[in-house]
């Protein structure tokens, strides 16, 4: 299989300074931390830690990389690093990427868009605490 020279090299561990330099400009809510790139998303209840971790689940079965999550009632922790290569890599950067901007989509704040969104005036139909 030839290597695709516009593609980074998805083995290539990155340096820390790269890592933090990389997550305060594009993943702002991320933190290196112990070998990991990692984010808490805060629910409401149960019913959206789980939806965070389905979408999570999801998101990183399709691109064939797999995080390690804790989760608790009313949190949910994600920790990205490439097993493989026992580092952080451009596939864990361009995941936590995705993961981000699928949890954190808000329906009913862009312009023109007919989703709604869940109720904000009714915590029951609540599922995700937004920073």
């Amino acid at each position: 299989m030839a290597v695709d020279p516009t593609k980074p090299d998805p083995k290539k561990t990155l340096a820390d300074g790269e890592v933090i330099a990389r997550l305060a400009a594009e993943l702002p809510r991320w933190k290196l931390e112990d070998g990991w790139i990692r984010r808490t998303y805060r629910t409401n209840s149960w019913k959206g830690t789980l939806m965070v971790i389905n979408t999570v689940g999801h998101l990183a079965e399709a691109a064939w990389h797999h995080p390690d999550l804790t989760a608790s009632y009313a949190w949910v922790e994600v920790r990205l690093m490439s097993h493989d290569v026992k580092g952080i890599t451009e596939r864990d950067l361009q995941l936590a990427k995705k993961i981000e901007a699928v949890v954190d989509w808000q329906p009913g704040t862009e312009p023109g868009s007919a989703l709604e969104g869940t109720p904000r005036s009714d915590l029951r139909f609540a599922y995700i605490k937004h920073d």
